[in-house]
């Protein structure tokens, strides 16, 4: 018998995702386009093939306007769920905002909560996790997941029970080497237990403003380190390593790994999102996603790892790889772009070069300056016969000699 449950993502508001600039500029973090799809789109696809989950609430500050059409797709999408937004009043931080709409997100008694973080690419093992939970008494049960030793004080590190897998100790961004077995930024939780132990935090943080009222204390009350860290304390958390893919979305370098990721878990989970090679039609190297309302020459050559958005055309012989291109681009005759994201409505002219360096799998990059891939942002123009290589441009330029290497504002 399944358990009655709910689902949250914690999608932050206007004041986040500032390393993914430029590209937020005009679209907020969580819609950006993964592999076709927004962001959350995927955390919500994942969602709905739990059986017991029908309602799925976003808490964040956004304007309401801004998740008004996703809201009308994904409800149009995803049947079996009631998705609704909920506007924090203003920034209340990860556990804040729970426990702001905590009397709407009880309603009905649900049993168990799923909480997702907006920024996280991965294949969500939810059904896995779930099963996880019902094997021990914990009130918290996170996914964990392996990282490169050099990388692992980024995040929130675990270290667990080798037999049980109950958290042992668990550190937000050490400053020090703990462990490779991060926290990937999604749980499953006892509901009424769990809302119990936000008040707890809450009440500890107003305790500790009276006992040093001169010290420094913001009004965020935050899920990892004021309510996960405690319970990790007390022995309530359990951790479930998943061995599939995962990736963090910090800056926008970050979306071209992320969606290669989800176009090769497209070829099981949703084949129909890929492009397949056909006669007459352009050369291309899977997987791939191109939008039905683009326009592809038959003598392009497209792919690996490349998503192309509505409206954008596509010249002959022009080669993309390893690259997204959004809405409305335009790719003129013989250009090349690689390992490269276009936002929308660019115009890359004929024999142009938009290039960036590979990046690799595992590399976390914490700054936007120093990203290795080509951003164009929104309506940029690449002049005829001009390499771009390694740079963020920024909206509304003209480029017409070459550049590598710069932030061109």
């Amino acid at each position: 018998m399944s358990v009655s449950s709910k689902a949250i993502i914690l999608i932050g508001g206007p004041s986040k995702g500032t390393r993914m600039r430029p590209l937020t500029l005009d679209t907020p973090k969580p819609l950006f386009p993964i592999a076709g799809r927004p962001l959350i789109w995927h955390h919500i696809r994942a969602l709905s093939k739990v059986t017991g989950i029908t309602e799925v609430f976003l808490i964040g500050f956004y304007e309401d306007a801004v998740f008004a059409p996703f809201l009308k797709d994904v409800s149009r999408e995803f049947k079996n769920l009631s998705v609704k937004y909920m506007r924090e009043y203003q920034a209340l931080g990860t556990a804040g905002g729970l426990y702001h709409f905590r009397d709407t997100i009880l309603r009905g008694t649900p049993g168990q909560i799923f909480v997702l973080h907006a920024d996280i690419c991965c294949s969500f093992p939810l059904k896995e996790l779930q099963d996880f939970h019902g094997t021990h008494r914990g009130l918290v049960s996170m996914l964990g997941v392996r990282v490169p030793k050099e990388t692992a004080s980024k995040y929130g590190c675990i270290v667990p029970d080798t037999v049980t897998k109950q958290v042992l100790h668990y550190v937000e961004k050490p400053e020090g080497f703990i462990s490779d077995l991060i926290n990937g930024g999604v749980y499953l939780l006892e509901a009424q237990g769990f809302f119990d132990a936000i008040r707890v935090a809450m009440v500890r943080k107003s305790q500790q403003e009276m006992e040093d009222p001169y010290s420094y204390q913001d009004d965020l009350l935050r899920l990892e380190q004021d309510v996960v860290v405690p319970l990790c304390d007390d022995k309530k958390v359990f951790v479930y390593e998943t061995l599939d893919f995962w990736r963090q979305i910090k800056t926008a370098g970050s979306a071209l790994p992320a969606t290669a990721l989800y176009l090769h878990q497209y070829r099981t989970t949703n084949p129909e999102m890929l492009t397949k090679p056909k006669p007459g039609g352009p050369e291309i190297v899977e997987p791939v996603h191109i939008d039905a309302t683009a326009q592809v020459d038959p003598t392009a050559k497209i792919g690996p790892s490349v998503s192309i958005g509505p409206g954008v055309v596509i010249g002959a012989g022009v080669r993309v790889k390893e690259s997204i291109i959004l809405d409305n681009v335009t790719v003129d005759k013989s250009a090349i772009v690689s390992n490269s994201i276009i936002a929308a409505d660019c115009r890359i002219g004929p024999w142009a070069r938009i290039e960036g360096e590979p990046l690799n799998p595992t590399s976390v990059v914490d700054s936007p300056t120093k990203e290795t891939i080509t951003i164009l942002a929104n309506n940029v123009t690449v002049a005829r016969d001009v390499l771009v290589r390694c740079c963020i441009v920024l909206p509304q330029k003209t480029l017409t000699s070459n550049w590598w290497n710069e932030v061109l504002l």
